[in-house]
């Protein structure tokens, strides 16, 4: 008891210096980008310095520092839902007796869930370049933005009462437990850590496309998405949960939707 005492404290005690110090830097990078002002755009927004290269800045040493804002960031939203499935698998690998270095294996499971996200934001971000540079170069279709915008986060709330929805969050709820047994072992934990991180992105893709057009670094799009992810992770009924950030959410993109038209 008292050595499985000391393991559960030492978890959560490193989780939630984990979380603290992700937290605290990403709340630093979002208030320096805030600091820079956007470019001004026709329709009247403003693009974000995020997907502009700053003066002597090349490409690939951009694509670094977006990379590691974004695995920064994402280990900041996604920790506090993640902790409880990472406590299950040390449960599930404990059960076996073999676990001589269990907390390696956690870490092997939480390396690779979050390299799924990298390779995620990787792919985000040159999209993100060239999707800036066209709108640069279109004054036409940047004043479409704004009404863009609105329908992307309405389709993202109407994601969230589909089929596809509910099977992926299925997927991330249903963690091992004590009832089942994994490997303790170094490929195992890593593809258990790669398995959900893939269910994770297609649970959390209309979320993340709110995330990414509102704004990466916008402080406000980052806390809700986060909560919204943990909220239907950890509530008794996932589905339902998940059905009530969908209401919110398409109300958000019928009011975007509605401002860009001048109603609102």
């Amino acid at each position: 008891m008292i050595s499985e005492r000391a393991s559960r404290q030492a978890f959560f005690g490193v989780s939630a210096l984990l979380f603290a110090a992700s937290a605290a830097v990403t709340i630093v990078c979002c208030a320096s980008m805030s600091a820079m002002s956007g470019m001004p755009m026709p329709g009247g927004w403003k693009m974000s310095m995020m997907w502009m290269l700053m003066p002597g800045q090349t490409l690939p040493g951009a694509a670094a520092s977006f990379l590691g804002m974004w695995v920064v960031m994402m280990v900041a939203m996604m920790l506090p839902s993640l902790v409880p499935m990472l406590w299950r698998y040390r449960q599930a690998v404990d059960g076996t007796g073999k676990a001589h270095h269990l907390s390696q294996l956690t870490a092997l499971v939480s390396m690779a869930y979050f390299f799924v996200w990298a390779i995620f934001g990787m792919a985000a971000f040159p999209l993100g370049i060239a999707l800036a540079t066209i709108e640069m170069q279109q004054p036409g279709l940047a004043r479409a933005v704004p009404t863009a915008v609105g329908v992307v986060v309405l389709i993202a709330g109407f994601l969230q009462f589909t089929a596809w929805k509910a099977h992926h969050l299925a997927c991330c709820r249903e963690t091992p437990g004590r009832d089942l047994t994994l490997p303790a072992e170094a490929g195992a934990a890593w593809r258990h850590g790669l398995r959900l991180g893939l269910h994770c992105i297609k649970c959390c893709a209309g979320l993340m496309l709110i995330l990414l057009v509102i704004g990466v670094m916008d402080l406000r799009a980052m806390v809700f998405v986060a909560a919204a992810i943990t909220f239907e992770r950890l509530a008794l009924t996932g589905v339902r949960s998940a059905k009530v950030t969908g209401i919110v959410v398409v109300g958000a993109g019928l009011f975007l939707i509605a401002r860009a038209a001048g109603l609102g």
